[in-house]
């Protein structure tokens, strides 16, 4: 059984900073791409950010130049630092995993529980 477990959202003024961890855990062979999607209410989940096992990272256009993404693959986590947060980055950010639990299995997608960013004044 594989979890991904989110940490670190919350409640941000504008202009501030957050920083989201996820840790991948369980019966795990090996993780090609990790992600942080988002869903605010009322509009379909869209992807914030990705990072694959090798190579270059993917952005949404609306957070480039503001939030980083980051991984440690012996650690099965990824991280994603935000930085200079606007209220319309408020939602709730989902982790990501693309991944194996066998050398055999086929690549399967895993999905965090969620955790609630706010950007308020």
């Amino acid at each position: 059984q594989v979890q991904l477990v989110e940490s670190g959202g919350g409640l941000v003024q504008p202009g501030g900073s957050l920083r989201l961890s996820c840790v991948a855990s369980g019966s795990i062979f090996s993780i090609n791409a990790m992600g942080w999607y988002r869903q605010a209410p009322g509009k379909q989940r869209e992807l914030v950010a990705a990072i694959p096992s090798g190579g270059t990272t993917n952005y949404a256009d609306s957070v480039k130049g503001r939030f980083t993404i980051s991984r440690d693959n012996a650690k099965n986590t990824v991280v994603l630092q935000m930085n200079s947060l606007k209220p319309e980055d408020t939602a709730v950010y989902y982790c990501n995993a693309d991944l194996r639990v066998g050398r055999w299995a086929p690549v399967s997608v895993y999905w965090g529980q969620g955790t609630q960013v706010t950007v308020s004044s």
